[in-house]
């Protein structure tokens, strides 16, 4: 097992204290606290930038489709039309089935 690395930096005197009678009270060594809070940003930090990754490639598809010349545009009241007509063909099924 590799050796632990130390990890030096410089933080005002009233959040180390803070910070230390915090991690006293939770009877946990800070450095356990500290290492905890490292691991917490590190996944965060990766699970944005898949987030990113997933978000851009969604726009560029999305921008690919609409300048392709073969793609059929909708009218925002032919969308309204449709979900009405589907609206009111759920209701009918769900009036035959009998609730």
């Amino acid at each position: 097992m590799p050796k632990d690395a130390v990890f030096t930096m410089k933080i005002e005197p009233e959040l180390r204290e803070a910070f230390m009678a915090e991690a006293a009270a939770s009877h946990r060594p800070a450095s356990q606290i500290v290492r905890e809070a490292m691991r917490d940003f590190i996944d965060k930090q990766k699970k944005q930038r898949e987030y990113d990754a997933w978000f851009v490639a969604e726009m560029e598809e999305g921008l690919r489709e609409a300048d392709d010349p073969d793609t059929v545009w909708n009218s925002h009241e032919e969308v309204k039309a449709d979900m009405e007509r589907q609206r009111q063909s759920l209701l009918a099924r769900l009036k035959a089935s009998g609730e």
